[in-house]
C-alpha cells in the first residue's frame, strides 16, 4: 500500500465548490481508497491505495468529484518526501527569527528547474519573496497571502502548472499527519 496526500485546490473557499470533507470520504472509499483521512475543510486527504503512480491518483480522484459532486477540482499529490524536502529545504526557515505566519508552500504539479523562478518576475512583487525546489515554491510574503498578487492563479499562469498553496501551519500538520 502507498499513503499518498492529495491537494485539491478551491475547494470550500467564499462559498464556491463546495463539499463535506465526510461526503469526500465516503466517496473515496466508495471507489476503493482506504484508511482516507482528510485535514481542514480546505482539501488535504491521504488515502492509501496499491496505485503507485501520483497521477494516476489524482486523475481518478479528480474525475470522481466531477461525477459525483459536479466539482471540476485540481488535484496535486505529493509525498512523504516532499513533506520532508519541505522542512529540509526551504531557504525561510533558515533565517534567524522567521516568522512562519508569512511562509507558505506553492505545490505545483509538475517539478520546475531552479530556473524558472525568472519566469516567475518576483521581484515586481518585491518584498515578498520565493525560491522553487522542484515542485515547490517556497513563499515568504511580506505583509501576508491576502494582500498580495503573487498567488497561485499568478503562478499557474506564469509557469503553466496546476498549483495549490499551503501555510507553514498546514504543512507541518500534514507531515505530522503523514508520521501518525
Amino acid at each position: 500500500m502507498t499513503t499518498h496526500l492529495v491537494l485539491l485546490r478551491g475547494i470550500n473557499v467564499s462559498g464556491h465548490n463546495m463539499m463535506k470533507m465526510e461526503a469526500l470520504k465516503t466517496m473515496l472509499e466508495n471507489i476503493g481508497f482506504q484508511n482516507v483521512r482528510t485535514y481542514l475543510q480546505s482539501g488535504n486527504v491521504f488515502v492509501d491505495t496499491p496505485e503507485e503512480s501520483a497521477s494516476a491518483v489524482g486523475f481518478q480522484i479528480k474525475q470522481e468529484i466531477f461525477k459525483v459532486f459536479g466539482h471540476e477540482v485540481p488535484t496535486v499529490v505529493i509525498t512523504k518526501k516532499d513533506l520532508d524536502d519541505c522542512f529540509k529545504n526551504s531557504p525561510f526557515l533558515k533565517e534567524k527569527e522567521v516568522d512562519t505566519k508569512k511562509l507558505y508552500v506553492a505545490f505545483v504539479s509538475i517539478a520546475l528547474k531552479s530556473e524558472n523562478i525568472n519566469d516567475l518576475k518576483i521581484s515586481q512583487f518585491k518584498p515578498d519573496e520565493a525560491s522553487i525546489d522542484g515542485n515547490r515554491i517556497f513563499i515568504k510574503y511580506a505583509v501576508g497571502a491576502g494582500k498580495t498578487r503573487f498567488d497561485q492563479k499568478y503562478i499557474e499562469k506564469k509557469l503553466n502548472v496546476t498549483a495549490t498553496i499551503r501555510n507553514w501551519n498546514t504543512v507541518t500538520n500534514l507531515l505530522n499527519m503523514y508520521e501518525e
